[in-house]
């Protein structure tokens, strides 16, 4: 059995399974829901069921609280249909410039840039050619139907490989065998590009740019895009760790900070010990945010990182900074144990 899914305010339609989720049916058709981790737990993909019915599979109780969706709230990456529906979200243009591919990949490079980060570099098929946004996802494959989603560190008109930084999540599936078994050469399966996470160009707005940990992956390939496309807005990156090695091309956002004429880089350390020597900014990397730009209001901010951050930048940029809720684009890096990436 099929349903008809109807998007307001676009009107867009698209077909859906009975055993699939919207989002799925969405991201096949090339209709452009907002989405992120797929899995219940960031939220993006959060709209209104209008009218029919859907059920929804594990998610987190805190992205959909039961009172939110009583009132007719819905994660579309886990709500599958009961009968045709109409939904409200806000839809992002151009996802479907681009089409979902499933590509094998072998392993370039393998380079340990940090205590527990490797940068992997993937080769693609010389047959070939895979478009994305910077800023987008890739998800590896993996034996018994599971996924682990990786956000590209690299600019699409820097695409000959694509590069990711993974973290090493001790017990994890995928990065255990990255960090102990995996080698140059290997062969790999991946699905992409996938992701609302990507600069919307059409706006003159100055950017805040949040990482914590490897957010800064997606946001280093925003960065490159916004350079390569000669893009004017004034940019300020905060990327936090908890001691300075977490920062791990530190050097690099220190090189676009003296190149770069509207470039602003602010590193920010919330456990830094007496043995590293830190001079620089502490706390919360939001916090630093807020502490220099108290009205958000004519901003536009892409954050990427761990839950926490995002969440509490959400929160915070919005309720006592002005920050536009619309203008807050974020890519949650949720873990195993978050149901997530990993």
């Amino acid at each position: 059995m099929t349903f008809q899914i109807t998007v307001q305010p676009s009107g867009h339609q698209f077909i859906c399974e009975e055993d699939e989720t919207v989002l799925a049916a969405a991201i096949r058709a090339g209709v452009g829901l907002p989405y992120g981790c797929k899995n219940g737990a960031c939220g993006t993909c959060k709209g209104k069921v209008l009218s029919g019915s859907v059920t929804h599979g594990t998610h987190q109780e805190k992205t959909l609280p039961a009172a939110e969706e009583q009132a007719g709230a819905a994660l579309f990456c886990c709500a599958t249909p009961h009968s045709d529906l109409t939904i409200e979200v806000r839809e992002v243009l151009g996802v479907g410039d681009y089409p979902v591919k499933k590509l094998p990949t072998r392993v370039a490079k393998l380079e340990r840039v940090s205590d527990d980060v490797m940068l992997v570099a993937l080769q693609l098929p010389a047959t070939e050619k895979f478009k994305f946004r910077a800023g987008q996802y890739i998800e590896f494959l993996l034996k018994d139907n599971k996924r682990r989603s990786y956000s590209m560190a690299n600019a699409p008109h820097d695409a000959d490989q694509i590069t990711l930084h993974i973290r090493h999540m001790p017990g994890g599936l995928f990065t255990d065998h990255v960090f102990s078994a995996m080698k140059e050469r290997d062969i790999l399966r991946f699905e992409g590009p996938l992701g609302t996470f990507f600069l919307r160009e059409d706006s003159d707005k100055p950017i805040v740019l949040l990482a914590s940990g490897t957010g800064f992956a997606p946001i280093k390939a925003l960065v490159e895009h916004a350079v390569h496309e000669n893009m004017a807005r004034p940019m300020t990156l905060y990327w936090g760790g908890r001691r300075p090695k977490d920062l791990y091309m530190h050097a690099l956002c220190e090189e676009w900070a003296r190149r770069l004429p509207n470039f602003t880089y602010v590193p920010v350390i919330s456990e830094a010990k007496p043995e590293d020597a830190w001079t620089g900014r502490t706390g919360f990397v939001h916090c630093a945010a807020m502490e220099d730009l108290a009205d958000m209001s004519g901003y536009q901010v892409y954050a990427c990182g761990a839950p926490v951050v995002v969440d509490s930048a959400k929160r915070d940029f919005v309720a006592q900074c002005r920050l536009p809720e619309e203008e807050f684009y974020a890519d949650s890096f949720t873990s195993e144990a978050d149901l997530a990436k990993g």
